[in-house]
Formats: C-alpha cells, structure tokens, sequence
C-alpha cells in the first residue's frame, strides 16, 4: 500500500501568551506523522511565525560534547523560549553564535522565525513549550510592529471562532455542520474537552499591548522592563507568603510609577524575577485593586494609592 503523503503544516502567527500557556499536545501514531501544540484558543500548531526581542541567548554544551544555544524571544504578551542544536542548519548556528555575543553586550536585536513547536512534561506533569527555528533574520522596527498588527489579527480571528464554539455541542459532527474555520474545528474540538473555561480577558489585555506597541509606542519593543533591585532577604515589608507579595508588588508599584502609573508588564516581570508564579502576582494585584491600594487609571495601568501599614 502506497504511504500517505505528508503534508507540510501551515505556521500560524502566535504571540508567546497563547503558545506559553498550552499544555495539550498531539502526536500521531506514525514514525514521520507530524506533532502539534494545541492552545487554549484552538490553535493545533505544527509550526508557527513568532517575532520580537531576543532577550537571552546562551551557548551551552550538551552531555555529548554538542553546542546548544538555549533563547528567549519576548514579545509584548511574554516569552517564547527556543533552542537552535546540531539539528539545526548551519547557518542558523552560525547566526544563534553571533546573536549571542551581541546580545551579551546588551545590543537590542529583533528577530522573526518560522519555528516547529515543541513541548515536553516534567516527572511532576508539568507540560512546558518551547520552539525549534527552522528559519530566523533580523528585522526593522517597521517590520516588527507590521506582524504585531497581523498577529493580533490572527488572534482576534480564534478568540471569534473560540467563543462561536462554545455554542455548539462539543461533538465533531456538530462542529462539522457549522460555520467554524474548517482548519480549526479538530483544534477547538480538542481544546475544548482538554481546557477549564477559557477567561479571555487576559488575550484581550494582551493584545492591548501588542497594538499600543505597533501604534508607535515601540521604546517597549526593544527595552527590558525596568527591573527593581532589593538585597537578598531584603523585602519591603519584611513579611513572608501573600503578605511579602503583596508588599513587593506595592513598593514596585511605587517605585516606577512616576505619575501616569506602571504598566502590567512591569509589574508581573519584577514579579517574575523574584520568584513568583505570574498567576500569583496577577491574583495579587487584583486583590490590591479591590481593597482600594491600587487603582486603575487606564487599562493595564496600575497606581498606588497608599501603602497600609502592617
């Protein structure tokens, strides 16, 4: 019997807070069938187009004697975390060695990649992303802000098809019968029986920011969040658990806000670094909102209004 022909994946436009936070993977049963990352939007990606700041790229030696260079590219909604190997084309190792020492002199490098998406799971369960570049240049700041747009564009695009879904009986045949993306329906099918409840809100403040940033506000694009310095053990209010969060995101607040507030970004990055889940500081910063110590001048603009004493 003749092999059936395998199909080569089309690349869906990801910004990395879709593609970070999937946890579903799919893998067919052949030894060349293809494997996808399956996001909570319905995306059943292969491969994808990504593009933005290459924050970090470090050159590390397998246990086999092999060079890998392990990345970070950040977009405005995160991270997309890859790495370039033996694998890869020797060209692209050539530029992963060079990115990487112009990026360990500071230099801001925008990149865009056309990459196979990956996962793997932890022995705890814990199931992380990753990508593999198939192809990846330098890009202008034009060219950036061009594929924000377009990438909000696709994501607007599952968000409608996402919500659509939620209509219909979670069955393929009554996906079938509907007006739903042809492409997407085994994606939406699966994500729906996989995901809780899907909260948008977040995909919407995301792409905020990613049209702020394409509107012309591009200083974001290839500047690092300003990060707050403390000494080891030092904590603003000396409180450990919900109560050191609490006051570290305060004096962050407070310490950036120089009239017009700090931006989400900045707050959950601070967060981030100092060792705590990012579901924590938004549930957090919420929590601040409600009890009238921050507000909310515009969105995704957080003020501290006063500091209540421990």
């Amino acid at each position: 019997m003749q092999r059936q022909r395998i199909v080569r994946q089309p690349a869906f436009l990801m910004l990395a807070s879709e593609f970070g936070t999937a946890t579903l993977n799919e893998k067919g049963s052949g030894e060349f069938d293809p494997s996808f990352v399956i996001t909570k939007l319905g995306s059943k990606a292969n491969r994808v187009v990504v593009c933005g700041l290459l924050e970090r790229l470090e050159i590390r030696e397998t246990s086999n004697g092999a060079t890998l260079y392990q990345g970070q590219l950040r977009d405005p909604t995160g991270l997309h975390y890859f790495s370039v190997g033996d694998y890869n084309s020797e060209t692209m190792r050539e530029m992963s060695s060079q990115w990487a020492g112009r990026t360990e002199e500071g230099e801001p490098i925008l990149l865009m990649m056309t990459a196979k998406t990956r996962w793997y799971q932890t022995d705890e369960g814990a199931v992380y992303t990753s990508l593999r570049p198939e192809e990846a240049c330098e890009v202008t700041r034009d060219v950036y802000a061009n594929w924000l747009l377009d990438a909000c564009e696709s994501t607007m695009a599952r968000m409608k098809a996402y919500t659509a879904s939620l209509e219909l009986e979670a069955t393929m045949e009554a996906y079938e019968r509907s007006d739903l993306p042809s492409g997407m329906k085994q994606g939406l099918l699966a994500a729906r029986n996989h995901y809780d409840e899907v909260d948008l809100e977040p995909f919407n403040l995301n792409l905020m920011q990613a049209l702020d940033i394409a509107e012309g506000k591009m200083a974001a694009a290839t500047t690092p969040p300003p990060m707050v310095r403390l000494p080891d053990g030092d904590e603003p209010n000396g409180e450990t658990g919900d109560g050191e969060l609490r006051g570290f995101i305060l004096h962050v607040v407070q310490h950036f806000d120089q009239g017009d507030g700090v931006d989400f970004n900045t707050i959950l990055k601070n967060a981030a670094a100092r060792g705590y889940v990012r579901e924590q500081a938004e549930a957090m910063l919420d929590e601040l909102a409600d009890s009238g110590d921050v507000d909310e001048p515009r969105f995704g603009w957080f003020r501290a209004l006063s500091v209540k004493e421990e």
